[in-house]
């Protein structure tokens, strides 16, 4: 999403579209005109006021028919049934919704319309699995890079609500989608991060580094390693939960892209950290002959080279063996 098309806002009265105007002739033909306007260029810009308009006046009346469909049901009595029809209008009004709110603007219009509020109240908590990881997409979509959203639903509880889904809930796609919304509500967001660490969010990846899901574990592992990176303050706490011997295990599943990030985490635990270093020693572990065995796998492949580093770094940093060079791995 390029961030210029979600932060700029367009002009929506005749006034904005004379100073856009005025901005671009000056900016390339000198000092603007100072006569008083032909008729002729007053309709030229009212027509070009009311293209401009149209857009942003039609995304917001799409997310208000949506927001009907999704608020359907609030009248319908408790244990009553759902065809599949309905199912499919809910699923199609939250994909337009999270299409539409890739547009910061938006997001913040659906904020205001109440629709972040319904997303949480109605659709998180949903019987079928689609809705749920719909919402959850929607709410990653109103959040990224959104400080004003991020706020909003974090005092309206949407961390906890999430966590739990990411940690709990029976389908695969809902808890990666929780995840993902998680992330956009942690990542540079520091009061985002200090709900997560009160919801004990780490445990909540360190479960979903082993869950059955690919990418669970994966997202799983980059979130544990962005925030580690971004706030090496938590290394202690994350090490008391035992996680350097969880990593371990993981690394010891059949090889995956997730064994990438879990080296950069393991890496990342061992900076300046005599503990980290002392979990890693622990010889029950045995992680230098892991490691060990990983660098001959990994010798000459060129899509290994990111984790070969990584190795190298976790070997030199606990076991005193200096990094191989380039030359003598025949990269």
């Amino acid at each position: 999403m390029a961030e210029g098309r979600g932060n700029r806002r367009q002009p929506h009265n005749l006034q904005g579209v004379l100073q856009m105007a005025v901005e671009a002739g000056s900016a390339s033909d000198g000092p603007a005109p100072t006569e008083p306007m032909t008729q002729e260029r007053v309709e030229f810009l009212r027509a070009a006021l009311a293209e401009v308009c149209k857009g942003q006046m039609n995304e917001v009346e799409q997310m208000k028919r949506c927001l009907e469909v999704l608020r359907r049901d609030e009248c319908r009595e408790r244990g009553s049934g759902e065809d599949a029809e309905e199912e499919d209008e809910r699923e199609d009004a939250l994909e337009v919704l999270s299409e539409l709110c890739e547009n910061l603007d938006n997001a913040r219009d659906l904020m205001k319309l109440g629709g972040l509020d319904l997303c949480m109240s109605r659709c998180l908590c949903h019987s079928e699995a689609g809705i749920r990881w719909r919402a959850a997409q929607l709410i990653a979509s109103c959040a990224q890079n959104m400080p004003e959203v991020q706020y909003h639903l974090l005092n309206q509880g949407a961390l906890p609500t999430l966590l739990q889904l990411t940690d709990h809930d029976t389908n695969s796609t809902v808890r990666v989608k929780a995840l993902y919304a998680v992330s956009c509500l942690v990542r540079e967001q520091e009061a985002g991060l200090k709900d997560f660490l009160t919801h004990d969010g780490f445990s909540v990846l360190m479960r979903g580094m082993q869950s059955d899901s690919k990418k669970l574990r994966t997202k799983s592992a980059f979130l544990l390693l962005n925030l580690l990176t971004s706030h090496p303050e938590h290394k202690e706490t994350v090490l008391s939960m035992g996680m350097v011997q969880q990593l371990v295990s993981v690394l010891r599943s059949p090889h995956s892209s997730v064994h990438e990030h879990v080296l950069g985490v393991l890496c990342c635990l061992v900076e300046e950290s005599p503990r980290g270093v002392s979990d890693c020693r622990d010889p029950s572990l045995g992680l230098e002959e892991l490691l060990n065995q990983r660098l001959l796998d990994l010798k000459g492949r060129e899509e290994g080279l990111e984790q070969l580093e990584f190795c190298e770094r976790l070997r030199a940093a606990c076991f005193q063996a200096a990094p191989v060079k380039d030359n003598e791995m025949d990269r």
